[in-house]
């Protein structure tokens, strides 16, 4: 399936191509993915559309939980499958099935609803349960990637606790080239290290999305602000704070302030969050 999956993914990628959009799709706003937050509306509804239905709850009142759930879908599956085309191929293996499992599940809620506004009350509440077996196959499938191959979590590994308190030597100032990004190594964290003139901007060096070697991305200028692009897939990251520009990264880079002592030695520590 690598084939299909490579041209799906460049078709989403080209279909919402850089912008606000993605931005919103990812979750750059809000600091967090998008796309799980608004897989427990979806799953919610439906699972307690098998709660009410298990009860014998009013027929009114189960259909319109199950229409909330099917009408949740659609910027869920926009959010998943814009995080889905940016990610690994192992990622993206497991990402097909649990989008496969998702849409058999729909079809068969709509299925569902369908039957219960004809008045088949018992052969929709079938299809639900049969709806509800095929999103627990895709919950288990989306908790995989998260859990155990770390799609959308933080690969930018916090400092905090690898960097002791203080300030470090990390080289002498004039071992750095000028205006080219170089990557310099602090006990256990690669660093991203950026010298223009007397000024030095240190950021952990490996991407917050899915740990790209930042040091070999390329500088540009967002409203203002210079940054840095990740070689992978893309995320932006402002230089003077390690935040966000533009995803599919969400979590900021750690950021670590400078001082030159008066020997030219480059010292730096962990910003305060």
């Amino acid at each position: 399936m690598d084939r299909p999956i490579r041209t799906l993914a460049k078709a989403v990628r080209r279909r919402i191509g850089p912008g606000r959009l993605r931005d919103l799709l990812h979750g750059v706003p809000t600091g967090k993915p998008l796309h799980p937050p608004l897989t427990d509306l979806t799953l919610g509804c439906w699972l307690a559309t098998a709660v009410l239905d298990l009860a014998d709850a009013d027929p009114r009142a189960t259909r319109a939980v199950l229409v909330t759930g099917i009408g949740g879908t659609i910027p869920t599956a926009a959010a998943g499958i814009t995080d889905w085309s940016v990610l690994h191929r192992e990622q993206q293996r497991v990402g097909l099935v649990h989008a496969v499992a998702n849409l058999a599940a729909l079809g068969l809620y709509a299925g569902s609803l369908a039957l219960r506004l004809a008045g088949h009350d018992r052969h929709g509440r079938t299809l639900s349960f049969a709806g509800l077996a095929a999103a627990a196959i895709g919950g288990y499938l989306g908790g995989h990637m998260a859990y155990r191959q770390a799609a959308g979590a933080n690969h930018a590994e916090s400092v905090t606790h690898l960097v002791p308190l203080g300030w470090h030597d990390l080289c002498k100032i004039n071992d750095l080239p000028n205006g080219r990004p170089v990557t310099r190594r602090l006990g256990y964290i690669d660093l991203f290290v950026l010298r223009v003139g007397d000024g030095v901007t240190v950021l952990a060096d490996r991407c917050s999305h899915l740990a790209g070697p930042l040091h070999q991305g390329r500088l540009v200028s967002d409203e203002g602000s210079i940054c840095v692009v990740c070689p992978w897939h893309g995320s932006t990251f402002r230089l003077v704070d390690g935040t966000v520009a533009h995803g599919p990264a969400t979590a900021p880079q750690p950021f670590f302030q400078t001082r030159i002592r008066r020997d030219g030695v480059l010292q730096v520590r962990p910003a305060e969050i």
